[in-house]
């Protein structure tokens, strides 16, 4: 998608996509990070904020993270301060956003701060973590948005920064088209090469179509891993069949993963987008075929014996699944059960088709002595 010229733009067919993941995702990320005692601030650092809206009054991504705090359920047990970083290079978008901001600012909890910071995000944060370093600090637990138009301004080496504070999260758009459009134009190398953090991107030039896609998609998730995050969960945002572009996230914990894919299959009500999760292929949502998740818990614990309902849910829960633990038991276990594909210690629990904490299951048929 070409920058644009004006002060506000029209909204991409796909954006709202983006938005529903993002809304979903707070929807969790807030209670679970701000409620009780565990943090006394916690972040949302849109880097690419833009006016906060688009030509057509839609709500930009700004907006989306303000009310999902303002009309949360749980907005009046969060006790931690919220901050919201807003970064927008462009004056005039950055003005425009602080008019949102001031309306929106009095819908938020008193515990809740709004900054609108005009410059560049690479820089901004560099100053931002500079500063944390100077003071021998700790950024507080953060999600950090970068949605720029094409790759200039996400260096790798800013995730690596973000990502080396712990409970810090990133939530990338990786701009397919742009990408393949011009990433043999010469003044395209550096900033392809800042983005992946090495110059490997270039094996892919000569390559074509969906070997080119899967090459890049891949190598960026592997660079992310590479460079702090522990999980990586992408979905694919699309138009018909033309991949559009990608959302990555990357987390530290299991457990962050396991909520954004959650949020992700709430998002799509039309079977229009895709994700995947590890190495799975692309998945849509429309019809969604739990036998490949059966398959997978029979290859990962089929030569193991007895497993425990804790780690069957921590291997869902994680990017090695395009799953969450919300279908595990319902669309997994218990199909399998009464398949006779699993067998179930029963000294573990006190009824059929139930798989309680604690609870043993062997995805090969074995005796209980």
């Amino acid at each position: 998608m070409a920058v644009p010229s004006s002060t506000l733009w029209p909204r991409g067919s796909h954006t709202e996509g983006k938005h529903l993941v993002l809304q979903n995702y707070l929807q969790a990320w807030f209670p679970i990070l701000g409620m009780g005692n565990r943090n006394g601030r916690i972040l949302f650092i849109d880097g690419f904020a833009g006016p906060g809206e688009y030509e057509g009054g839609e709500e930009g991504s700004p907006v989306v993270a303000m009310r999902a705090l303002a009309k949360h359920s749980a907005r009046s047990s969060i006790e931690a301060e919220v901050v919201f970083l807003f970064i927008e290079q462009d004056p005039k978008r950055a003005a425009h956003l602080e008019d949102l901001v001031d309306r929106w600012g009095r819908k938020l909890p008193r515990t809740a701060e709004v900054h609108v910071l005009q410059g560049s995000f690479e820089s901004l944060m560099d100053e931002l973590l500079d500063h944390l370093d100077e003071q021998e600090e700790r950024m507080a637990p953060a999600l950090v948005m970068m949605d720029p138009f094409g790759v200039k301004g996400i260096p790798i080496r800013i995730i690596q920064r973000i990502l080396g504070n712990p409970k810090c999260e990133v939530y990338v758009t990786f701009m397919w088209e742009p990408i393949n459009m011009r990433m043999t134009t010469p003044e395209f190398e550096g900033h392809m090469t800042d983005m992946f953090g090495t110059p490997d991107w270039k094996e892919a030039i000569g390559l074509s179509g969906e070997e080119r896609k899967t090459f890049l998609h891949e190598l960026y998730r592997r660079q992310l891993k590479a460079n702090g995050a522990k999980q990586v969960v992408h979905f694919h945002l699309l138009k018909g069949a033309q991949l559009k572009y990608s959302i990555f996230f990357g987390t530290g914990h299991t457990k962050g993963s396991d909520r954004m894919k959650q949020a992700i299959w709430k998002a799509d009500p039309t079977g229009d987008y895709r994700f995947r999760g590890g190495e799975q292929t692309q998945m849509s949502f429309l019809g969604p075929d739990f036998v490949s998740l059966q398959e997978a818990l029979r290859e990962q614990f089929g030569e193991a014996g007895w497993v425990s309902i804790e780690e069957i849910s921590e291997f869902v829960e994680s990017d090695a699944t395009s799953y969450h633990t919300g279908q595990l038991k319902s669309k997994a276990l218990k199909p399998m059960e009464q398949a006779g594909q699993i067998e179930v210690d029963e000294s573990t629990r006190r009824r059929r088709l139930s798989y309680p904490e604690g609870c043993r299951i062997s995805f090969r048929p074995q005796r209980l002595f």
